[in-house]
């Protein structure tokens, strides 16, 4: 059977596989750790280590050769991966001590370590099992890890092993991870954080029993019991969390802040410059305020270093807070219309006295590494699709060059990266090329790449036009079939959307568009655009759906599609379609609902159809409490709409999905079937949010093409 681009992208799970990630460099520079399988469809992400003097790739840890059965995944560590969207098998995620000598991972439950400093060698270590995100101290003599709700340590020269905090016979209360809001929303995976002289631990105490109960079972299989999951829809309790100070002997230390004020733990953050004065970040349930507190280690106490508040709601921006070397605060604040640096004492930043040390034209992304006195970090100046990477420090604040040495390479480019001891990892897409360049540089001369072994896409291109589209100058991208000549016939359009918070679709990097070039292919004109709430933009932008997460997001998907048709005349108006998964699928919902007029189809992958039934801090951040703000809520609700339906709608739902559950398809269907309106229903069965399994993402690209075609007429 000849190969297509579908099965293609379904085996190299939308091509991530083979590519490198997850750098971790050395204090000194030399030494450079991360991820990354054999092959563009090798699942297993390996462990490998890049040496900067020698410019060598050595591989550390292959789990084929660990465990040739391949990796048996336990259900919480199922439900960690799927909060992470990670898709890969093998190494997953790796933690390292101070100076990069022993990392730690799990496979299959089992605990393991490698060597980084010497000879490669992986062995196993003595542990509970499943063990999970085990993290070795600083100084590499322990590591602790999870097993059933407690967090644990184990010696590596005595095999020790105990627990230093665990929840007894008290069913739904855990130490050490990430609640469901803090993996799904916050960005936030772990639970715990060493000292760093290995003496104590942070520890998240998670309490899970307030927490609403929902069930979500395998109709294909109805043999098997329903599984059982704590789900925080809207307007309904979260999880009870609050932070201990763990000692090596169990001895356990309550933080104290104000709990009722500030439930959300954002983050924490405990590192060699300051060990005495460990930072937390925590956030009101409405989101408007946040503070950033320094711990006592001795007593729990905590003090205030900074205080954030907004009239809508505070961005959680990666990175921060940190610390330099000379003891400064890395933070970010919201002013002149944009999001910017701040690197200031505790006593500038709880006076209000500190500046900010970017222009307001610079929007701060993510602060990526602190090496020493100098900061690197992700901003997008003046053009949202397009990211480079900054540094501030002594010498002030400066861009770091992201495009690649070889000569004719563009400019227009997508970048992140790492910095330690000197060395910087530069990981940069361009517009031109679907590959990823990872440099690695010393003292700004470049020292040698890591190597990317992703697959070459089956398709041409892509090619996108990107532009501003409308009075805001919506970012647009068109991409035409590659055999289109201008003039020699109409193209029905297929709008191809996230179009909401916390996702980008046009950025400048060619790998960004390859679905959508694949479907241009198929004989569509696709058009992407991300309107108000996508990221990138500043503030203003962001919080412009306050309220309301469908006007402003539908207004900017027609102004797209009409700025399109301005540019290419071959665009038939008559025939637009519109696809989407996630918010992107409510996104589709809505538009053939409320814009018929504009949308004559569409394909709504697992849609959020009612804002009531998705999580807390997401809703409550853009929607407000459903008790306080019902009004809100009706009119971003997709279910009062249902007799409106006049276009071809198909609706695709994973049965296992656990984020955005099937009970949105179903309600909006049973809601459109009251009101005798026709649609299609997929579901698909065995399938979570992420819809990864390879043969479901090779026939849902093929089926959704099958229904478009036939929606818009079968003229195509």
């Amino acid at each position: 059977m000849a190969d297509t681009f579908p099965r293609q992208q379904a085996r190299t799970q939308r091509f991530t596989l083979g590519v490198p990630r997850s750098f971790q460099i050395s204090p000194d520079g030399g030494r450079i750790a991360f991820l990354r399988s054999k092959s563009g469809t090798d699942p297993a992400s390996c462990l490998w280590l890049f040496d900067v003097e020698a410019a060598q790739e050595y591989l550390i840890a292959d789990p084929a050769l660990i465990t040739p059965g391949g990796d048996q995944l336990d259900p919480a560590e199922k439900a960690r991966r799927e909060r992470a969207r990670e898709r890969a098998g093998g190494i997953v995620g790796f933690a390292t001590d101070a100076q990069l000598r022993v990392a730690a991972f799990a496979l299959s439950g089992q605990l393991y370590v490698a060597d980084l400093a010497g000879t490669p060698a992986v062995r196993a270590v003595r542990s509970r099992a499943p063990a999970a995100d085990p993290r070795p101290d600083p100084g590499g003599r322990r590591v602790a890890y999870l097993h059933g709700g407690a967090l644990r340590v184990t010696d590596l020269a005595t095999g020790d092993d105990h627990a230093i905090a665990e929840p007894g016979d008290t069913p739904g209360v855990s130490f050490g991870m990430a609640e469901f809001i803090a993996a799904e929303e916050m960005g936030r995976m772990r639970g715990y954080w060493w000292a760093p002289d290995g003496s104590a631990l942070l520890a998240a105490r998670v309490d899970e029993r307030p927490v609403q109960r929902w069930y979500i079972a395998d109709p294909a299989n109805p043999d098997r019991p329903a599984t059982q999951v704590g789900y925080p829809a809207a307007g309904t309790p979260n999880a009870d969390v609050l932070l201990v100070l763990a000692a090596l002997d169990g001895g356990l230390i309550q933080v104290d802040w104000d709990r009722a004020a500030y439930p959300y733990l954002v983050t924490a953050s405990w590192d060699r410059v300051r060990p005495d004065a460990p930072l937390i970040v925590v956030q009101s349930r409405d989101q408007r305020e946040m503070r950033v507190l320094t711990v006592n280690p001795a007593t729990g106490t905590t003090s205030l270093v900074r205080a954030d508040t907004d009239a809508h709601w505070l961005e959680i921006v990666p990175g921060v807070p940190a610390r330099t070397d000379d003891g400064r605060i890395v933070w970010t604040a919201d002013a002149g219309g944009a999001r910017r640096l701040l690197v200031a004492t505790s006593d500038e930043l709880a006076a209000g006295t500190a500046a900010p040390v970017t222009p307001a034209t610079l929007e701060v992304r993510e602060i990526l590494s602190v090496d020493g006195d100098t900061i690197l970090f992700s901003a997008s100046a003046g053009e949202p699709t397009e990211i480079g990477l900054w540094t501030y420090g002594p010498d002030g604040l400066a861009a770091a060059d992201v495009t690649a040495a070889d000569a004719g390479e563009p400019s227009r480019q997508v970048a992140t990266g790492r910095r330690s001891g000197g060395t910087t990892v530069i990981a940069a897409r361009s517009l031109d090329s679907t590959r990823l360049s990872v440099r690695v540089l010393c003292d700004g001369k470049e020292a040698g790449r890591i190597t990317e072994h992703a697959d070459r896409p089956l398709l041409p291109g892509p090619h996108p036009v990107i532009f501003g589209a409308g009075p805001r100058g919506v970012r647009t991208a068109l991409l035409l079939p590659s055999w289109h000549r201008p003039g020699s016939g109409k193209l029905p359009v297929l709008l191809d959307p996230y179009g909401g918070p916390h996702a980008q679709m046009v950025l400048a990097s060619g790998s960004a568009y390859l679905t959508s070039q694949w479907l241009a292919e198929q004989g569509f004109a696709v058009v992407i655009a991300d309107g108000r709430g996508t990221p990138g933009r500043g503030p203003e932008w962001e919080r412009a759906i306050a309220g309301d997460v469908t006007g402003p997001v539908l207004e900017d998907q027609v102004d797209a599609l009409t700025a399109a048709v301005a540019r290419c005349p071959d665009l038939d108006t008559s025939r637009v379609a519109i696809r989407g998964w996630s918010f992107g699928g409510f996104l589709a919902a809505l538009a053939v609902l409320r814009r018929p007029d504009v949308f004559h189809a569409a394909v709504a992958g697992a849609p959020v159809t009612d804002w009531r039934l998705y999580d807390t801090h997401y809703c409550e951040r853009y929607l407000g409490h459903p008790d306080d703000q019902q009004e809100a809520y009706e009119r971003s609700s997709l279910l009062p709409d249902a007799a409106r339906l006049t276009r071809p709608l198909l609706l695709i739902h994973g049965l296992a999905d656990d984020n955005v559950v099937v009970a949105h398809t179903l309600r909006l269907s049973s809601a459109l079937l009251a009101a005798g309106r026709p649609h299609s229903v997929l579901p698909l069965s065995g399938v979570t949010h992420l819809a990864s399994q390879e043969e479901v993402a090779e026939n849902l690209l093929l089926l959704q093409v099958d229904f478009l075609r036939t929606a818009l007429g079968g003229l195509m």
